[in-house]
């Protein structure tokens, strides 16, 4: 009588523990999905905006280098002032990139990871 019963609490344990083990994958399924889709959606955001930036800067380029190139009667001359200022530029994000790309992507991706 005391085996049956102990048999049966037994059974009864297995059942919820698979029953809490099959909950927690669920969960952790739906946790992996929304962590996946907000990591998505950001990088897409992140993307269509650098497009749209970059289709700005390449025509106000093109105008700035025109506009140079007609003070200095010389395109040519135009065309390497922008370029020698985009030189610049890169040499300074190339110097401090550390400190701009990988702090704030580190900081943004583990909101996303650990505040939810």
């Amino acid at each position: 009588m005391a085996f049956e019963e102990i048999k049966e609490q037994t059974e009864d344990f297995q059942e919820q523990l698979q029953a809490c083990i099959d909950s927690n994958v669920a969960y952790y399924k739906l946790w992996g999905f929304k962590v996946a889709m907000k990591s998505t959606t950001m990088i897409l955001k992140f993307t269509l905006i650098l497009l749209c930036f970059s289709m700005v800067l390449l025509f106000c380029s093109i105008a700035a280098a025109l506009a140079i190139g007609d003070r200095l009667d010389s395109n040519a001359m135009g065309f390497l002032i922008v370029g020698g200022m985009y030189l610049l530029v890169t040499a300074c994000l190339f110097l401090i990139k550390d400190k701009i790309v990988e702090g704030p992507i580190l900081e943004k991706f583990s909101e996303i990871f650990f505040n939810d």
